[in-house]
């Protein structure tokens, strides 16, 4: 037996719409506010899986402990001494190991259909991808703060004073930023969260281990030396130790920021041209 739902009446079907239309429609939020809360998101997410955090409070520690303990006896001739040269390289490093994971997150949003959604809101259109780099800048500073703090615990000292070790973290950070669009750009790219990350941290580890983190370049021959000098992590963590040591060049920090830049130029636009595709 089939039934038919009547029609609404004139007054039912006016009453509804003076009450749909009787607010008036909120204003579109700007670009900064939609980023703000997309990077928010981030943080949530980081709230409820507390587990995300391994990767910035652990491997850090485990870095700084192992190298300084277990080389810095052969390399330097003493941990201290050892320690005072490695710190601000393991600082870039964990930071930047950290970056990776702006890809990953991005590339499970897109293979879970979040992008899609994200899509259909009426807000400007990069927002989700900014804000969530926004967010994983947390990310970035927390790491790096855990990697100072353990440093002063085992006795590291910084002759730039506070002001040098905020500089130093704030340069780390500015050039993680420009370094997560590049991965941002592999996560739109590539099909599953696991290939990002392993893409991803094949291209770093190389171009860590191969510059001036763990030793002098004066110690390493004269071919991997001319390719250390022109490495980029090589040139931000050189502005880190002079701003830690209260010595650093003019030159050194332009340099960074203008890689930090040319990387958010190049690959942001092109992270968003993906995105929108």
């Amino acid at each position: 037996m089939s039934t038919t739902t009547p029609a609404p009446t004139p007054v039912a079907a006016a009453s509804v719409h003076a009450a749909i239309a009787a607010g008036e429609r909120p204003p579109r939020p700007s670009a900064m506010s939609v980023c703000v809360t997309f990077g928010w998101r981030g943080m949530l997410k980081i709230k409820h899986v507390p587990e995300q955090l391994l990767d910035v409070t652990i491997t850090p520690v485990l870095f700084l402990l192992m190298f300084t303990y277990l080389f810095g006896g052969a390399v330097a001739g003493s941990t201290d001494d050892y320690l005072q040269f490695i710190l601000p390289g393991i600082l870039v490093q964990s930071v930047l190991f950290t970056a990776v994971y702006s890809g990953v997150t991005l590339n499970t949003d897109m293979t879970k259909g979040v992008v899609d959604r994200f899509r259909t809101l009426p807000v400007w259109r990069p927002a989700p991808l900014v804000g969530a780099v926004l967010g994983d800048s947390v990310r970035f500073v927390l790491a790096g703060g855990i990697v100072v703090g353990l440093g002063f615990v085992l006795g590291f000292e910084a002759d730039g004073g506070f002001s040098g070790v905020v500089a130093a973290i704030a340069l780390t950070v500015a050039f993680a930023f420009g370094l997560s669009w590049v991965f941002t750009t592999v996560g739109l790219l590539l099909r599953s969260p696991n290939a990002v990350m392993n893409s991803g941290f094949m291209v770093l580890f190389p171009l860590v281990f191969l510059s001036n983190v763990f030793v002098e370049t004066s110690t390493l021959p004269s071919a991997l030396e001319a390719f250390v000098d022109v490495n980029p992590i090589s040139h931000v963590v050189t502005a880190v130790r002079g701003l830690m040591e209260g010595d650093v060049a003019a030159g050194d920090l332009g340099l960074v920021l203008a890689e930090a830049a040319a990387l958010t130029a190049v690959f942001a636009p092109l992270t968003a041209r993906l995105y929108r595709r």
